[in-house]
């Protein structure tokens, strides 16, 4: 038996970590899925807000309470959402780690193996998994910066059998990230198959997770060849199609799958029974979702069910390997030689810290809320913000995610306007709801190249969405425009008037 001692959390190091964390990965508000996530909290918060084309965040965010806990905290705290949300990211990364050291421990008899996984985690936690678009934390906050943290906190309860807290733990997820859970699901019910194997008892957690499992099964998904604009949706998301993945892909699925077999095999110093337990159940899941994706992938009937992304499974599985592997690197090679540790976790922070600042070169580290900053895309969100109508309607280049100067960040999660849809974000969302498909390909096409509209354009636009009134344009604005802000290569500017006897294509 584990003395009382060993089961207690050492909070304050956790706390040092997760500044550390913070520092190495950095925070930035709305950038990549904030996009979708943010103005879904916002709208709660303040619901005049958003009052054109919703749909394309509301779709996906109203499946979940994550937007109701971002709400909900800042009315309790009268915090602005920006600090609400850098405040629950903070949060969320402490949680990770709490919930890491549980698993450390639930899979570790040995204080080193603990603390070397724990510190590997910190220093590598914005690291993808594969190639499924997945970090393992992102740098921004979305509800995978709930579910994350609650599915290490999960899983360290099923392996010290206390499954009520397991249940509990799954069902709020739920409610947090419905797809997320799915995967827990299926590696917790493996494993239960697999224990049911040596010894036929009844299992108290099968029967919750089995229901939990039903009530969460996706409908509406038909064997089809997908079809127009949702099929451009759908390829251009190379990594749903195993086809596409080179060498180092597939080694990034298959390697930690083949040293998960050693470990279950082997009689690894400073292990308890759960780190057996979980290497080997990992192994079947992997393959399963691997099997599962090759499927979905051979042929056009089974496009529509691509959006289920079996693969992502593979967010907990390289999650829970992480902090395996690390454990066994720290136990074997940090005996008696403590300096072997910081060894292990100083060039990967660092190698992190290069990584962050040159996927965000050109804003802060930390993106602490403010009214001004230093990259001038931002700049310009932020002025919008502050200085026109809340029921404005911007029409913004579709493109304008892949501008190397905008860092990625939304327009919609800074400005807090309503845009016509974008290329790249919204078909994110389109892609798990196929109907939304032919608005986002009229409202992109609208859009495509409005950096380099010439008046005339911009008037035709204005007749095909009579809602527009202000657009935002990287570079110079053509003559004739009214453009109240010009600033770091960037104007925002009123949309101008029809021309005489034109007349609106959409009302």
């Amino acid at each position: 038996m584990r003395s009382s001692h060993e089961g207690r959390v050492p909070v304050l190091r956790l706390i040092c970590l997760t500044a550390a964390a913070l520092v190495i990965h950095g925070y930035h508000l709305g950038v990549e899925d904030g996009e979708i996530y943010v103005p879904g909290a916002r709208r709660l918060l303040h619901p005049h807000l958003y009052p054109f084309a919703p749909q394309f965040f509301l779709a996906q965010t109203h499946l979940s309470i994550f937007s109701s806990i971002l709400a909900w905290t800042a009315r309790l705290t009268h915090l602005s959402m920006d600090w609400t949300m850098f405040a629950w990211y903070v949060v969320s990364l402490f949680g990770l780690l709490v919930a890491g050291w549980l698993f450390a421990v639930a899979c570790f008899s040995s204080s080193r193996a603990r603390w070397t996984a724990i510190m590997v985690l910190t220093a590598v936690l914005a690291m993808p998994v594969a190639d499924t678009a997945l970090l393992l934390i992102d740098p921004y906050l979305t509800a995978r910066s709930f579910s994350t943290p609650l599915t290490l906190f999960a899983l360290a309860s099923f392996l010290e059998r206390r499954y009520a807290r397991t249940v509990a733990a799954m069902l709020v997820m739920a409610a947090i990230h419905p797809l997320m859970v799915v995967y827990l699901l299926a590696l917790i019910g493996i494993t239960l198959v697999a224990e049911r194997r040596k010894k036929l008892m009844p299992n108290p957690v099968a029967v919750p997770v089995s229901a939990l499992a039903i009530g969460i099964m996706p409908a509406g998904f038909h064997l089809a060849p997908a079809t127009g604009p949702y099929r451009e949706v759908l390829f251009s998301r190379d990594y749903f199609f195993l086809y596409n993945w080179t060498w180092y892909h597939w080694l990034g699925l298959l390697g930690p799958l083949a040293i998960l077999a050693f470990f279950w095999k082997a009689n690894l110093r400073g292990t308890r029974p759960a780190f057996r337990r979980i290497s080997f159940a990992l192994i079947p899941f992997g393959l399963v979702s691997i099997l599962v994706a090759g499927i979905l992938c051979s042929s056009p009937e089974f496009e529509m069910f691509l959006r289920l992304q079996p693969l992502r499974s593979f967010h907990v599985i390289t999650l829970a390997f992480v902090i395996l592997f690390a454990g066994i690197l720290g136990e074997y090679l940090a005996k008696d030689r403590p300096w072997v540790i910081a060894a292990l976790c100083l060039p990967l922070a660092v190698g992190m810290f290069i990584v962050a600042r040159a996927t965000y070169p050109n804003s802060p580290q930390i993106e602490l809320p403010s009214a001004t900053s230093s990259n001038p895309w931002v700049n310009a969100l932020l002025w919008i913000r502050s200085n026109t109508p809340r029921d404005a309607v911007f029409a913004v280049d579709s493109r304008y995610f892949r501008d190397p100067i905008g860092d990625s960040h939304g327009f919609r999660a800074l400005s807090e306007r309503s845009a016509l849809a974008d290329y790249y974000k919204d078909s994110g969302v389109v892609a798990l709801f196929p109907t939304l498909a032919p608005e986002w390909k009229q409202m992109t096409n609208a859009t495509y190249g409005l950096n380099h509209f010439t008046l005339k354009q911009f008037q035709y636009l204005r007749t095909e969405y009579p809602r527009i009134s202000w657009t935002v344009i990287h570079g110079p604005a053509p003559n004739g425009m009214d453009c109240p802000y010009q600033r770091q290569s960037y104007s925002v500017c009123r949309m101008p008037p029809l021309p005489p006897g034109a007349t609106a294509l959409q009302q």
